[in-house]
């Protein structure tokens, strides 16, 4: 018999019993690992404060970048609807309209051409516009030729109104100071359409106008300035509107009939020879020669726009040939006294001038600067000679002006 104790049975059970005990403990601890593992995956960390600042700016930026790429689209796309179909153009004015203007309306325009010269001198706003209100309100109708007064910016519906009254439109003709008849007749007929001819078979019916049979024609007699006249005035009325300006003129000077002849011939030759300021005093130089026969000059008034007239040039320049030349009978250097007729049409100021002539002692005069008109006054012809030598010097110093 042995001295061990039996119950391997029993004594192996428990040993069996520790090391399921050990394994289940190890199990377990294995288990905690892989739990506590994944547990790990998530656990929330925290954030600090900049991090988060520096999260929400990107935030907005990107929020901010994605409108303003929105914002620029939309305005790509509205600026190209908005220029295919006009929506930015502006189409009428409003107000009562700005600076005065003359619109001209040529013979044989259409609307739309008057529109766009409307357009164009910002008198409307958008010619299209302006067809449109045009033709809504006269469907079948047309703009007559004339000249008309008008404004700048100006409502459309408005410039219709004053084309269409009738009694707006009229023809504008502008006469400058210095123009002769012949030019004269060429810008009535540019400015009312009538031919140039019909005003030259007038000009020498003097009675038709109650000129004096002095005058060789109608020169002297188409006062300068600015004229509006009917669309329906005929060329004798248009020129005896002309004349009855200068009659009117004479009478506010207080010139008798028997002087006219006089003072529109010396005006016409003070209006070539100075500017306003100096008219008296040319007008008294001339008086002084032609009321001296022996004087220093003889009686010529020695003017060389009346020369020039004669010759049917235009030039501040004479040969001592031209000059000689009797058969000219405007010449007033070969030729006393007075010339044949008026060389051109006086203003107002040149006729005032020679009706009431300034009392001076002066024989001479000459213009020593072109460009401003200044003119020096002599007694003597040696001093005169002086001022022409100034007249020379100029000319050589402005090539071209003298010819």
């Amino acid at each position: 018999m042995s001295d061990e104790p039996r119950g391997n049975g029993t004594g192996g059970g428990a040993s069996d019993h520790w090391r399921h005990r050990e394994d289940r403990s190890s199990a377990t601890s294995h288990d905690g690992d892989a739990a506590s593992t994944l547990a790990g995956s998530f656990v929330h960390h925290d954030v600090i404060p900049e991090q988060r600042k520096r999260r929400k700016l990107r935030s907005r930026a990107s929020l901010a970048t994605a409108v303003a790429l929105f914002v620029a689209a939309l305005l790509v796309v509205v600026a190209v609807l908005g220029s295919a179909f006009g929506l930015f153009e502006r189409k009428d004015y409003h107000g009562s309209g700005d600076k005065d203007v003359s619109f001209s309306v040529e013979d044989g325009s259409t609307t739309g051409q008057i529109a766009e010269e409307l357009q164009s001198q910002e008198i409307v706003a958008n010619a299209s516009y302006f067809v449109k209100t045009f033709q809504k309100r006269y469907p079948e109708d047309f703009i007559q030729p004339g000249t008309y007064q008008l404004k700048t910016h100006m409502p459309a519906d408005d410039v219709v109104s004053a084309l269409m009254e009738r009694d707006e439109a009229n023809h504008y003709a502008a006469i400058a100071k210095t123009q002769r008849m012949d030019d004269t007749f060429t810008t009535l007929s540019q400015s009312t359409g009538i031919a140039k001819t019909d005003f030259e078979k007038l000009s020498k019916d003097k009675e038709k106008f109650g000129i004096p049979d002095k005058f060789p024609n109608l020169e002297g007699w188409l006062h300068p300035g600015e004229y509006r006249f009917p669309l329906d005035a005929t060329a004798e009325q248009i020129l005896q509107e002309m004349v009855d300006r200068t009659k009117d003129t004479l009478k506010k000077n207080d010139v008798p009939e028997d002087k006219w002849f006089e003072v529109l011939t010396i005006g016409s030759i003070v209006e070539f020879e100075g500017t306003p300021k100096i008219y008296p005093s040319v007008a008294g130089a001339i008086e002084n020669r032609i009321n001296n026969p022996d004087g220093e000059t003889s009686g010529f008034i020695q003017s060389d726009a009346s020369v020039t007239y004669g010759l049917g040039k235009k030039t501040v320049h004479l040969t001592d040939e031209e000059k000689k030349d009797k058969s000219n009978p405007y010449n007033t250097y070969a030729n006393p006294g007075l010339p044949v007729g008026p060389i051109g049409s006086p203003s107002d100021e040149a006729i005032a001038a020679a009706a009431k002539p300034e009392k001076n002692d002066y024989y001479y005069w000459v213009t020593v600067n072109l460009d401003t008109g200044e003119t020096k006054f002599a007694k003597t012809y040696e001093e005169h000679q002086k001022y022409v030598e100034q007249y020379q010097k100029w000319c050589s110093d402005n090539d071209g002006k003298c010819s």
